[in-house]
């Protein structure tokens, strides 16, 4: 664990590491970065296997553990780790199950009863239609509505996650208004990455990210809960910008008090902060970044995260290419590396849904500049 008051090296340990617990889902969610399948891969992680796992993450000076999936409620032994994860090893672990027919008022009491930190649902639309077309699945929106409800009634803490599509563009405003209703204490904002299911047909435009994002802004000014993007590095530089315009304090306007748990001191990136686990060991810069940096059942995570080639690079903001590459919000951005390599396939590109025009950028020949210091 850190002392208090040191900041985190992210060169040498993630702020957040995402482990996949298991593939098996009982959903198909049009933009599952997983490809999540009805049974569990008999490859996936033993509970010994899961053992040594987090007894690595724990020696990285305890980050934030978040187990996800497919669901990870169809793991049988689920709360069996979260227990030695939490009990034994002092973690913070949030889960992200899906909403089905597991999400019982027992398995969540037995969420609370080993000290769960938080637990996550996602919200991709503020009424059936719109959330179970998402989702893929008929019946996924009352199921998720329940599963509110037992959590606040065990008084566990909610996030909610939603991911920003051509679906649900229209619908936001109304999300962030049943977003509070639950009493959540973060809003998780996801920006679609065409990877697993997600198609670049169901993104929006870059105009609209922006757009998105000056209004998240606002959002956490009026709302009681805390806002935080996924795969939207840039939401920071919106941030930034927007709360100069109107003379708010950035720091303030990023932080509600509810939400202490999961506020990185400073923006995590794929590979920067943050390291994703798969259901077979694989280690990723994130989850929707899928290049293979090596194998927990090989090599410790510790000594992947740190001197995996890719890793390094991915952290070397000198090595960003076009806009990314000259912007001068680059060390707080660093433009999303998974949505450059779904997209050009190449992770250093710059950015292509980043409509942001950097300052450098005129004098560049556009055709030609790598970026650089």
């Amino acid at each position: 664990m850190l002392p208090p008051g040191k900041e985190r090296d992210y060169h040498e340990n993630p702020f957040i590491v995402i482990w996949e617990v298991t593939r098996a889902c009982a959903l198909k969610c049009l933009h599952c970065r997983a490809e999540a399948q009805y049974k569990a891969d008999p490859r996936q992680l033993t509970f010994e296997e899961g053992i040594k796992l987090i007894d690595d993450i724990a020696e990285m000076d305890s980050p934030l553990v978040v187990f996800t999936g497919g669901d990870p409620l169809m793991r049988p032994d689920l709360f069996d780790l979260a227990r030695y994860a939490i009990q034994e090893k002092k973690l913070s672990v949030s889960m992200t199950p899906s909403a089905t027919p597991k999400v019982t008022r027992e398995a969540i009491r037995k969420a609370k009863e080993v000290g769960l930190s938080r637990w996550a649902f996602s919200l991709d639309g503020s009424c059936a239609d719109i959330h179970d077309h998402f989702r893929g699945t008929k019946g996924s929106y009352e199921r998720t509505m329940r599963g509110i409800h037992y959590l606040k009634e065990l008084n566990i803490p909610i996030q909610v996650n939603t991911t920003v599509s051509t679906y649900n563009l229209h619908d936001l405003e109304a999300i962030a208004e049943k977003v509070r209703d639950m009493d959540a204490v973060l809003w998780s904002v996801f920006f679609l990455v065409p990877t697993g299911r997600g198609m670049i047909q169901d993104m929006i435009t870059p105009e609209q990210h922006e757009e998105v994002m000056k209004w998240l802004v606002h959002v956490q000014q009026r709302m009681p809960y805390g806002v935080k993007t996924t795969e939207a590095p840039h939401y920071r530089r919106v941030l930034l910008q927007e709360t100069g315009r109107l003379g708010m304090v950035a720091a303030e306007a990023g932080t509600k008090r509810k939400d202490v748990l999961g506020r990185a001191p400073k923006g995590v990136n794929d590979g920067d902060g943050f390291v994703f686990i798969s259901h077979i060991g694989e280690v990723y810069p994130s989850g929707f970044l899928p290049l293979v940096c090596g194998n927990v059942r090989e090599r410790p995570l510790a000594d992947i995260y740190r001197h995996s080639p890719i890793m390094k690079q991915l952290r070397d903001k000198s090595l960003l290419k076009g806009k990314c590459g000259v912007c001068e919000f680059k060390q707080v951005c660093g433009g999303s590396r998974a949505r450059a390599y779904a997209v050009t396939g190449d992770y250093l590109a710059s950015d292509p849904y980043c409509a942001y025009v950097p300052k450098g950028w005129d004098a560049c020949e556009q055709d030609t500049c790598d970026g650089g210091e």
